[in-house]
């Protein structure tokens, strides 16, 4: 039976993981069993700058982080489970992404 991979992304982690969950339970009320969601790597992306405005001065520097947080879901390819994940309430600070895996 074909698979469904969704791929989950977002710099708020209490958002991915909310929407996880509720995936879940969808999945749980069909009756359907998923595995999932798994954790992948978070992507640390670091800025670091000087904080006098021209640039020279003291030695003292911000230092800026951004965090992305990643998830997977792989479920069967059940229709009526597929159309209630894409009806759903996604926040924009999530990215979703469904694909198609034999």
């Amino acid at each position: 039976m074909p698979k469904v991979r969704i791929k989950l992304n977002s710099t708020d982690i209490n958002m991915l993981n909310d929407i996880c969950n509720s995936i879940k339970g969808i999945a749980k009320k069909s009756g359907i069993s998923i595995s999932g969601p798994v954790p992948l790597p978070t992507k640390k992306l670091k800025i670091t700058t000087r904080k006098s405005p021209c640039g020279e001065g003291t030695a003292t520097f911000d230092r800026y982080e951004m965090r992305i947080h990643k998830r997977f879901i792989d479920l069967p390819a059940n229709e009526k489970v597929l159309h209630n994940i894409m009806r759903m309430q996604i926040p924009k600070s999530v990215n979703i992404k469904i694909e198609m895996k034999d």
